[in-house]
């Protein structure tokens, strides 16, 4: 299984930006980490390996990332304003510095997201905010409210990083043709988050399978479970 290891300066975050990538061709996918997570956090609890068979037989190249939650939603010693400023600045990141370079290695000029924890959130936030780049949403156990870290903070960039405020009012035609998969538990920190999500789409009238799993943990077996199975609904050719 091909692996590469990316390091550039962003010029939208004004710092090195760290990323893995696995698979010598195929569909993208971008895979976020969770929160707080590094680029090789997925390599190493094992994700990537849980879906080798698409890589190895060229389906599918992964993407990994790094985060800067550290410099975002969870750091206490800035102030909320410039909290959200970092996010919406690795937001453009990922979009002008990956996302626009990688899209056209597939026909449908598009990619797919997806991310555990905290990183379906960013999967989740990212699919929806620029939904003409976006094929495939697989958010397992995500959360989308971003409230909770800008304590008490609001203005309209953090309007339109919560996907449960925001997405009341979108109304781009590609966000009905997405593939959207909110995996979760009844067992999951973020059960409720993923029960509110899916209560939002489904008033917009927007497809998407809300999967349920039994009696497992917020954590990384569940989605070892998930990944491959949701990596199966995409088209390769």
């Amino acid at each position: 299984m091909k692996e590469e290891y990316f390091k550039w300066y962003s010029p939208h975050l004004t710092r090195d930006i760290e990323m893995l990538v696995f698979g010598h061709a195929g569909y993208p996918i971008i895979l976020f980490p969770s929160s707080m997570g590094s680029f090789h956090e997925n390599k190493d609890m094992g994700l990537i390996d849980s879906a080798k068979w698409f890589i190895k037989k060229g389906l599918l190249q992964i993407f990994c990332p790094d985060s800067v939650d550290k410099d975002s939603f969870y750091n206490k010693k800035i102030h909320p304003v410039h909290r959200i400023e970092n996010h919406v600045k690795y937001d453009k990141m990922i979009c002008h510095e990956i996302v626009e370079k990688i899209k056209n290695n597939t026909t449908s000029g598009k990619v797919a997201m997806a991310g555990c924890s905290f990183g379906g959130y960013h999967a989740a936030n990212f699919a929806f905010r620029h939904p003409g780049y976006v094929s495939h949403l697989f958010s397992m156990s995500g959360a989308f409210n971003i409230k909770n870290f800008m304590d008490g903070f609001h203005n309209d960039a953090v309007f339109y990083n919560s996907p449960e405020d925001y997405l009341y009012g979108l109304n781009d035609p590609e966000l009905w043709n997405m593939d959207i998969v909110l995996g979760t538990s009844n067992w999951d920190i973020c059960f409720d988050a993923n029960l509110k999500l899916s209560k939002i789409l489904s008033e917009r009238n927007i497809h998407h399978w809300l999967d349920i799993r039994h009696d497992k943990n917020h954590d990384w077996p569940i989605w070892k479970e998930m990944f491959p199975h949701y990596l199966s609904r995409i088209k390769f050719f």
